[in-house]
């Protein structure tokens, strides 16, 4: 047991208590000494405490048992460990003692909590929490151990691991556990690592010419001799296929490669073998910015007519492929310089793939160009998607046409396999279809299971918000019954007196069952029509199939539920068949100067196109007579994006498609999307700092001016990237660490005013966990050095006693404050009566006690005198009783004063007389 002070300094008040007293025995000297000394005494024990209680002193008392935390690495170059941790683990805590608790914590890149701490006799068998081991964050680890050891008190954390730290500075956790004397010891884990080589290096030239002949190397770490293939791929096709014989440690191979396609190409190397310990190490990207000739895609649907040889005549690279083979990669679309959308129907197409185009373009300045048809704009189902995000035009015609009165009944599946992602899709595109509809429309909402739910009743659309809330309160359901909910659909529109009536169903089951044929053909005899939406593999879609071609609507086999929105907003828009504006005219051109001087002969008569509303910011060089955008563009990001609302076909471009400047106007809708790049003007380099990849950009012309980054994965989503300027020229950004592909572009804006970009790729290699490294066991005995720790042999050593103890901290400031107030109460009662008063009132007390007992014991020995001295013989005492006569009163009131006399004389002692003047001097020194 101890005691500790937490400020002691505060100690040194004591210094000017010390001279408050002493001033104070001065001042009353000529008092009683005795008296102020004790009252400067108590008045000096009185500071002492309250001085004591603000240093808050603590009394320690050891506590019993040791806290120890088992701290194992689970990570990929210790995952043959296992079986020896828990081994470890659990031979240890047999030893301990009854008062001993422990808590085992595991960790990788992340860290988890196995057992909490405790008292318990037995450890865990297995380790149940999920641990990404693609990396060894024992900085991470040792901090959150250290958290379960409680605050002011010792412990030790046994740390099973190779040492091979790939994240972080453990180091730096190391200082935390010695300045709470933390205890860190160790057990060395070997890493086993059976035969494996890894692709450590994939080196290409950061930029190229079309044509020209790249050396591409590979640089492979093996541990072992034996056979493997080196695959290399340049934008996703395979370029290179070769057998090398591959010997333990270092190995190079160059090859040769001719860059055939301009724009940025991803260079992709692989490499494999039998037997092989990781097949994390075997792969590395690596991007080159080949400089040639633009690259355009052409997305061609139906009926867009062929614009291949237009383009193709004027120099660049073209490729056409149909929607349904469109790229689901984001380093697929950043290799074309601009994307063109013919004709192409949004229902074919990916939510995922339309936010790559639009990451592609916003970040990375790839143009893209959509021209009109039937199955494009509003009428292709792009009412609030990403595409129409990055559009100069929004779909929706806002009100400005005269519209058809429409009633549409939405009946949808709610049975239970609809239950997850596809029902809330659904919902969510019912509700996203009730945005494109006028309050004079008329919508109706059925879902059903193994029986119809009306939803929404049909009934003129008066509040919207309302109705699209009550969609998407829609919960799953039991079976699937199709025909009662169909049969009610029409029962709620036929008798309805509008100009179109249009039903959508969509199921992803199966109910034959009902006379269909008949209830199709009587709606149509009332103007309704029927189209049907097949989800999933489940669905009947012949029986769906047939029920469109019966409704004069159309079919959909849905198998990625992520196009149901585009599928509904399309459906919407084609029953009011008015965003088609057939009538013939001659469009307006605008006095823009990049268009004005196509049109110095003229304007052709175009026959048809699609209405749609241009957004604030749009340019609209070629108008229609009710000023809608023929033509319009802006730019979106880094991307400039072009609508063409009438056709490339002829069909309702008119005789623009048979004009001399067909070609002419084409091939200046493809230079105006193209980006406007720079050719290297940074020097990338990337490094690891304590393991988080950093990336260095470089001005080749030393500008410092401030630059904005987009980095985008290979997925397609957006990482958060602060470019930070480190030194004239030269910036830094730091990355996430999580290896794959990663694209980046820069943006610099100059003193004029102008934009420069500069876009560009790398990749994150895997982790060095999959590296053929051994135990880092300098840096383990450097850790338990730090904090007076060992590496421990015998599991019994996990227990043992530290070197620090732990001690409970019971406070005391409040006895010692209470004690104070005693005392200072006692001081104020010395001033106020005196000490010697106090004193002699104890006394007095005592004295008067005694002197009763004196007085009791006299009266009755003087009784007993008298009674022996005077008792007469019994008759002489008859006698005298006989002959005895009455006193006077005289002799009564002489006697009386006598006995009053001699009481009184009794009763004032010289004791009290002594203090009765002691007690008048002292009022007579304190008037002094």
């Amino acid at each position: 047991m101890g005691i500790e002070f937490k400020f002691p300094i505060l100690f040194l008040l004591l210094i000017p208590a010390a001279f408050m007293i002493y001033l104070f025995i001065r001042q009353k000297k000529q008092m009683n000494s005795i008296e102020v000394y004790w009252i400067a005494g108590i008045r000096f024990t009185v500071f002492f405490l309250l001085i004591a209680a603000l240093t808050i002193p603590q009394i320690l008392l050891p506590m019993k048992g040791e806290t120890v935390i088992f701290l194992a690495d689970r990570s990929a170059s210790v995952n043959a460990a296992e079986n020896q941790i828990l081994d470890w683990i659990e031979n240890s805590v047999e030893q301990k003692q009854k008062e001993d608790s422990f808590a085992v914590v595991t960790f990788g890149e992340n860290v988890s909590l196995e057992q909490n701490i405790g008292l318990q006799k037995n450890a865990i068998n297995q380790f149940s929490s999920k641990i990404n081991d693609a990396e060894t964050n024992l900085e991470q680890g040792l901090q959150f151990a250290s958290t379960l050891i409680p605050r002011n008190s010792s412990g030790r954390i046994v740390l099973l691991s190779d040492g091979n730290e790939t994240v972080g500075n453990s180091l730096d956790a190391a200082n935390l556990l010695k300045n709470r004397d933390i205890e860190l010891d160790y057990v060395l884990l070997e890493n086993r690592v059976g035969e494996d080589m890894s692709l450590s290096e994939l080196n290409v030239p950061p930029s190229l010419y079309k044509g020209e002949k790249a050396p591409i190397s590979f640089t492979i770490n093996s541990n072992v001799n034996k056979d493997a293939v080196i695959r290399l791929s340049v934008n996703n096709q395979e370029v290179l296929k070769e057998i090398v014989q591959v010997k333990e440690g270092k190995n190079i191979y160059t090859f040769n490669h001719t860059a055939d396609v301009s724009g940025l190409a991803v260079f992709k190397g692989e490499i494999s073998s039998e037997n092989d310990t990781y097949i994390e190490n075997n792969t590395l990207h690596s991007v080159a910015n080949v400089k040639g000739t633009p690259k355009i895609l052409i997305v061609q649907g139906k009926d867009g007519g062929n614009i291949e040889p237009i383009i193709e005549d004027s120099g660049v690279e073209v490729e056409t492929i149909p929607p349904e083979k469109l790229p689901t990669e984001l380093s697929s679309f950043i290799q074309y310089q601009s994307i063109i959308f013919n004709n192409v129907p949004a229902t074919v197409i990916s939510e995922n793939q339309m936010n790559m185009i639009e990451k592609a373009v916003k970040e990375f300045g790839t143009g893209f160009i959509m021209a009109g048809g039937e199955e494009s704009f509003g009428l292709g189902g792009y009412f609030k998607t990403p595409i129409e995000k990055l559009l100069p035009v929004d779909m929706d015609i806002k009100g400005k046409k005269e519209m058809p009165s429409l009633g549409l009944v939405i009946v949808m599946d709610r049975s239970g396999s609809m239950s997850g992602s596809k029902l809330e899709l659904a919902k969510e595109a019912a509700a996203r279809s009730v945005e494109l509809l006028r309050e004079e429309d008329t919508l109706g909402f059925i879902a059903f299971d193994d029986r119809p739910w009306v939803i929404v009743e049909t009934a003129p659309l008066k509040d919207k918000k309302e109705a699209a809330d009550k969609i998407r309160s829609v919960s799953p359901g039991g079976g699937t019954e199709i025909y009662s909910s169909l049969e009610l659909a029409y029962q709620e529109l036929e008798d309805l007196k509008l100009q179109r009536k249009h039903i959508i169903l969509l199921t992803d089951g199966q109910a034959p069952g009902g006379d269909y044929e008949g209830l199709i053909e009587e709606g149509k005899e009332k103007n309704i029509t029927l189209s049907t939406l097949a989800l999933g593999s489940d669905a009947d879609r012949g029986l769906l199939e047939d029920l469109a071609n019966m409704g004069s609507g159309r079919f959909y086999d849905v198998t990625d539920s992520s196009v149901i929105p585009s599928i509904l907003s399309r459906e919407t828009v084609m029953a009011t068949r008015t965003y088609i504006e057939d009538n013939p005219f001659y469009p307006v051109i605008q006095p823009y100067p990049d268009w004005v001087k196509l049109f110095q002969a003229g304007v052709p008569k175009m026959n048809a196109y699609i209405a749609t509303t241009p957004k604030a910011r749009a340019q609209s060089p070629i108008l229609s007579e009710k000023e809608d955008p023929i033509l319009s563009e802006w730019q979106y990001g880094l991307g400039h994006t072009i609508a063409f609302t009438s056709d490339f076909s002829g069909k309702w471009s008119g005789d623009w498609a048979r004009w001399d400047m067909w070609p002419t106007f084409i091939n200046h809708l493809i230079t105006k999307s193209l980006p406007q790049y720079e050719s290297e003007p940074y020097n990338m380099t990337l490094t690891k700092e304590v393991g988080i990849p950093l990336l260095t950009l470089e001005s080749t012309r030393n500008q410092s001016l401030p630059i904005e980054a987009s980095l985008v994965s290979e997925s397609g989503e957006e990482i958060k990237a602060t470019p930070k300027l480190v030194a004239p020229g030269k910036y830094e950004l730091k990355l996430p660490n999580h290896s794959g592909m990663y694209f980046l572009s820069v943006k610099q804006t100059d003193q004029n005013g102008a934009i420069h970009t500069y876009q560009t790729g790398f990749t994150i290699p895997y982790s060095d966990e999959y590296l053929l490294d051994g135990p880092n066991e300098e840096l383990l005995k450097e850790l338990a050095k730090k904090t007076e720790g060992k590496s421990l042999v015998s599991e019994k050593e996990s227990f043992r006693s530290l070197k620090n103890k732990t001690y409970n901290e019971q406070p005391i400031s409040q006895w010692l404050i209470l004690a104070a107030f005693l005392l200072f109460f006692i001081e104020i009662a010395i001033r106020r009566f005196g000490l010697m008063a106090l004193i002699g009132h104890t006394f007095k007390k005592k004295s008067k006690k005694n002197m009763d007992l004196g007085m009791k014991a006299q009266s009755i020995e003087q009784l007993q005198k008298r009674s022996v001295k005077k008792s007469p013989s019994k008759e002489t005492q008859t006698i005298d009783t006989n002959n005895e006569k009455p006193a006077p009163k005289e002799e009564k009131k002489q006697i009386g004063k006598k006995k009053a006399a001699k009481k009184q004389e009794i009763q004032v002692t010289p004791e009290v007389r002594a203090e009765r003047m002691k007690r008048l001097l002292d009022a007579k020194n304190r008037k002094n």
